[in-house]
């Protein structure tokens, strides 16, 4: 399973909410949703918010072992 949490914190620490993320990524706002559930999302779009952020896939991400 992947837990996108670290994003939500990372978004909080840089004071940005998830309609400035999608602004500032270029993703969309159903790919954000489908985070919120924890569902997967293409690595394409991991990429643009990584690269919105400033930052790397496991700074937003992570597998949890269930």
């Amino acid at each position: 399973m992947v837990s996108y949490n670290k994003l939500w914190k990372l978004l909080i620490d840089q004071e940005l909410n998830k309609k400035e993320l999608i602004k500032l990524s270029g993703v969309s706002s159903s790919s954000i949703a489908k985070m919120t559930k924890g569902q997967n999302v293409t690595t394409d779009v991991l990429c643009k918010i990584c690269k919105a952020l400033k930052c790397d896939f496991k700074d937003i991400m992570e597998y949890i072992d269930k």
